[in-house]
């Protein structure tokens, strides 16, 4: 049972490592139906090692750290690509990447301010679904440029709902007096993407 664990564990730090190369070669090639492809391929692997890891108890701290990592790994790169190819203007960079911005600045910020240091993040809904759109406005920058602008402004106007959903969150969860126990920010009992370090994988 222990080395059926281990295998299904390293099969499942695969599929999250996996994006890591498919980032390199979204860099590399040029095809819009290629990248496209990965795109797709990108959000499959995410979407099947979560669900594994929630239904076959499977979730682990280290899972919870390295998919959202590897997550944002092929967004951003895949994101950066398009704009150095002159697919997206930079204001759209922006918008994209206000969500990653501000999740990136609350993590430092929660890890820093001592009061903020017991609570635990996992992934709320406003966030994968910013997520969600994020790939499909990349789709759309490769094979369907008119939808772009409005889908990007859709992310920004909700990015940034996440970032205040998230704050708030913190700001309610973080302990208050000596000895008070660990509080864990999500949706609920659902598993997520994490957007600090949580105590699930997914």
């Amino acid at each position: 049972m222990h080395m059926r664990r281990q295998v299904s564990l390293a099969l499942l730090t695969t599929l999250s490592l996996s994006r890591l190369p498919m980032a390199v070669v979204f860099i590399t090639v040029s095809d819009a139906l290629v990248r496209a492809g990965l795109v797709v391929l990108a959000a499959f692997s995410d979407f099947l090692d979560g669900w594994i890891a929630r239904h076959k108890g499977l979730a682990t701290r280290w899972g919870a750290l390295l998919d959202p990592v590897a997550d944002r790994a092929f967004m951003v790169t895949a994101i950066l690509v398009c704009y150095l190819d002159g697919l997206i203007r930079l204001p759209e960079v922006a918008l994209l990447l206000v969500r990653d911005i501000g999740t990136a600045i609350g993590f430092i910020v929660a890890r820093v301010v001592p009061a903020l240091r017991p609570v635990e993040l996992q992934a709320r809904m406003l966030g994968k679904v910013v997520t969600s759109l994020q790939l499909a406005a990349v789709l759309c920058v490769l094979l369907l440029p008119v939808a772009v602008l409005p889908l990007v402004t859709l992310i920004g106007v909700l990015s940034l709902a996440s970032v205040v959903d998230y704050s708030r969150a913190v700001l309610r969860a973080r302990p208050r007096g000596k000895g008070a126990a660990r509080h864990t920010v999500g949706q609920g009992t659902a598993k997520g993407p994490p957007s600090s370090l949580p105590a699930a994988r997914k």
